[in-house]
């Protein structure tokens, strides 16, 4: 099945997102700050919210990997 019709691997893929841009910003800050608009943009942004709410971000990343090991 795909992740576009499953709710919860929705949830991951947009999780993995996040914290992918976010790791990507900080190892080569010029390769996404160069795209802040259009399509780019989306990966601009999701570095921006794993940034700003990395506390957040952490506890989602936690409960989805203990959702993943032990109840699926």
């Amino acid at each position: 099945m795909s992740a576009i019709f499953n709710f919860q691997s929705l949830l991951t893929v947009i999780l993995l997102l996040i914290c992918t841009c976010a790791y990507i910003r900080s190892l080569v800050p010029s390769l996404l700050d160069r795209n802040k608009t259009g399509l780019l943009g989306i990966f601009w942004n999701c570095a921006r919210i794993g940034e700003r709410k990395s506390p957040y971000v952490v506890v989602c990343c936690i409960v989805m990997a203990f959702n993943i090991l032990f109840i699926q």
